[in-house]
C-alpha cells in the first residue's frame, strides 16, 4: 500500500467517520436525488459577460449532496483525480457541517479549488469513477459542486486558511508562465521549503484562468483570491517578465535560480488554412477572447477595440469555442453560431457548456466545415462556405471520423468569424534552450512519470507538454513536476554534502 493510500485510510477509519457512516443506512443515501446547480436564468445572464452563470450550492444543498457519498473503502474516485485531493475526507466534512476543514483539506492537494470546482471536467475525471457511475448507474455524487462550495464558503467567510508551509531551505527555483500548471507547482515547492518565483510575460498573473476563460464562468475575483493565497504563502511573482527577452535563463542562474518549471502555455492558434482566412474580421479565439477577458475590451470605457458582430460565426467544437460564442451573443450578436464538423454528441466541450450556450440562443450548426470565407465591397468578411459532412469510421481519437459529402456546399451570411480549432506551444522558450527535446507537434519532450526535460535542471507541464488541455491536467503536471524536482535538488544537495 503506498503511503498516500494508507493516510487515507487512517483518515477513513477516524472516529467521526466511521459514525459519520453508520449514521445514515446506505439505502437511503441511495434514495438521493442529485443536486441541481443553481443558475442565474438565461435571458438574464446572456446580456453581461460578469454575471456568473452558476450561482453554487446552498449549505443546505451541499451537505445533502454531501450525505449521498458511501465513504467507499476504495475509493476510486481519487483515481480519477489529476491532483489526487482526498475525496471521501473533504465530502464529509460537509456533511459533517465543517465547511473549512473540507476547504483546508482541498488546499492539500489543490493551489486553485474554487477554479477547479468551477471549471474542471469532473464529468470525465473524478465522477465517472464514482461508485454511483461505476456500480449503480445512477448519477454520480456531484464532486465539482462540492469542491466549489467549500472553497466559497472560506472565502465568503473572510477565514482564509493559509496551508503549512516547511521551513525555509534557501534554495531558488523559478516556474516559467502563471498558468495552472505554474500555479499547482508552485504551491507544492512553496510547501516544501523552496524560494519560488513565477515569472509572467503579461501585465495579469493567471495564464490561461485569466486571458482564456471568461467571467460568465471564471471570475477574475475568484482567481484573485487563489493567487493572494499563494503570495501569502510566499510564492513571488513577476509581472511583464519575458524569459529570453527580459532576461535569459544563464542570468536566472547567475542569480541563483537552480531549477526551473516551463509552463508557459500555448498561446499560438492554430487557422486552417482555407480562402480568405486572412480577410478583415477573420480571427483567432485566442485573440478575441483575450482582448474580451484579460483587457475589458467588452467595457465603455476601455481602450482596447473589439469587433462586435451581428452574425458571428465560431468554428470548434470544444470549451473555447463554447466561451467565445457565448462572448458573442454577451457582446450583442444577433446570431451566435456554433459551427463543428462532427455531429452534436461528439463535441469535445462539456455537457453542462454546451447546455447553457443553448439555453442562451446560441445556433449549432453540426456537420459543416469551413472551405472558404468570402468577402464584401469593403474587403471585410461576409460569408462563409461550408462543406456538409457525415460520420465515417473512427480515427486515432476514436470519433468517428467526418467525411465530406460530395457537392453539399452551402454559404452562410456572417460579419465575423472566429477561429478555436486549437493551440500549438508558445516558441519563444525553447528557442532559448539548444539541446531541448521537443516532439513533432512542437511540444516539449518530458519523461511523462516525473516530468523532466532532456535538460535535467528542467521540468515542464501544461499546454507547452500537452498542447491543448484541461487546468486539472495542467495542475496535475505541475505537482509530479513538483515531486521530482523535490527529489532531484534534495539528491543533488545530499551529494554536495557527502563530496
Amino acid at each position: 500500500m503506498t503511503a498516500a493510500k494508507e493516510k487515507q485510510q487512517q483518515e477513513r477509519n477516524q472516529e467521526w467517520r466511521t459514525e459519520l457512516r453508520k449514521a445514515v443506512p446506505n439505502k437511503d443515501r441511495l434514495a438521493i436525488e442529485r443536486v441541481k446547480m443553481n443558475e442565474v436564468e438565461p435571458h438574464e445572464r446572456n446580456k453581461s459577460q460578469n454575471i456568473e452563470v452558476n450561482r453554487g450550492l446552498t449549505p443546505e444543498q451541499a451537505q445533502r449532496e454531501a450525505s449521498r457519498c458511501m465513504d467507499c473503502a476504495n475509493p476510486t474516485c481519487i483515481e480519477g483525480c489529476p491532483v489526487s485531493i482526498d475525496i471521501p475526507r473533504f465530502i464529509k466534512y460537509i456533511e459533517r457541517g465543517q465547511f473549512l476543514n473540507a476547504a483546508a483539506t482541498l488546499k492539500e492537494f489543490s493551489a486553485l479549488p474554487a477554479v477547479c470546482g468551477r471549471v474542471c471536467p469532473q464529468e470525465k475525471q473524478c465522477e465517472i469513477k464514482c461508485f454511483y457511475t461505476q456500480k449503480m448507474k445512477k448519477a454520480p455524487v456531484a464532486i465539482g459542486y462540492l469542491e466549489r462550495f467549500a472553497a466559497d464558503y472560506e472565502r465568503e467567510s473572510g477565514k482564509i486558511q493559509i496551508p503549512d508551509v516547511a521551513p525555509g531551505n534557501g534554495i531558488k527555483v523559478a516556474a516559467i508562465g502563471s498558468g495552472p500548471a505554474s500555479l499547482s507547482f508552485a504551491g507544492d515547492m512553496i510547501k516544501f521549503g523552496y524560494e519560488v518565483t513565477v515569472f509572467e510575460a503579461l501585465h495579469e498573473i493567471g495564464g490561461v484562468l485569466k486571458y482564456g476563460i471568461p467571467e460568465f464562468r471564471l471570475p477574475n475575483a475568484i482567481v484573485d483570491v487563489e493567487l493572494e493565497n499563494l503570495k501569502n504563502m510566499g510564492v513571488r511573482f513577476e509581472k511583464n517578465f519575458v524569459v529570453g527577452r527580459t532576461a535569459t535563463f544563464d542570468d536566472l542562474k547567475e542569480l541563483g535560480y537552480e531549477c526551473f518549471f516551463i509552463g508557459s502555455g500555448a498561446g499560438l492558434p492554430n487557422f486552417m488554412n482555407i480562402p480568405g482566412e486572412n480577410l478583415n474580421g477573420v480571427m483567432s479565439s485566442n485573440e478575441y477572447l483575450t482582448r474580451v477577458n484579460l483587457m475589458a475590451a467588452n467595457q465603455e470605457d476601455s481602450d482596447t477595440p473589439v469587433l462586435r458582430g451581428k452574425k458571428v460565426a465560431v468554428i470548434g467544437g470544444g470549451n473555447t469555442a463554447m466561451d467565445a460564442v457565448r462572448t458573442a451573443i454577451r457582446l450583442g450578436a444577433e446570431k451566435a453560431m456554433l459551427i463543428y464538423r462532427r455531429s452534436r454528441e461528439e463535441m469535445p466541450a462539456r455537457v453542462e457548456e454546451v447546455k447553457h450556450a443553448e439555453e442562451e440562443g446560441v445556433e449549432f450548426h453540426n456537420l459543416a466545415n469551413p472551405i472558404e470565407y468570402l468577402a464584401n465591397a469593403e474587403g471585410r468578411v461576409a460569408k462563409v462556405r461550408l462543406q456538409r459532412m457525415q460520420l465515417g469510421e473512427p480515427d486515432a481519437s476514436g470519433r468517428r471520423r467526418p467525411v465530406p459529402i460530395e457537392g453539399a456546399i452551402d454559404e452562410m451570411d456572417i460579419d465575423i468569424a472566429i477561429v478555436a480549432i486549437g493551440v500549438s506551444p508558445n516558441p519563444l522558450i525553447p528557442a532559448c534552450l539548444p539541446g531541448l527535446k521537443m516532439t513533432r507537434w512542437h511540444t516539449i519532450e518530458v519523461n511523462e512519470e516525473t516530468m523532466q526535460t532532456s535538460i535535467p535542471e528542467f521540468f515542464a507541464g501544461g499546454d507547452i507538454v500537452r498542447g491543448g488541455a484541461t487546468v486539472i491536467l495542467a495542475m496535475g503536471d505541475g505537482r509530479r513536476a513538483a515531486a521530482s524536482m523535490h527529489k532531484y535538488l534534495t539528491d543533488k544537495h545530499a551529494g554536495k554534502e557527502n563530496k
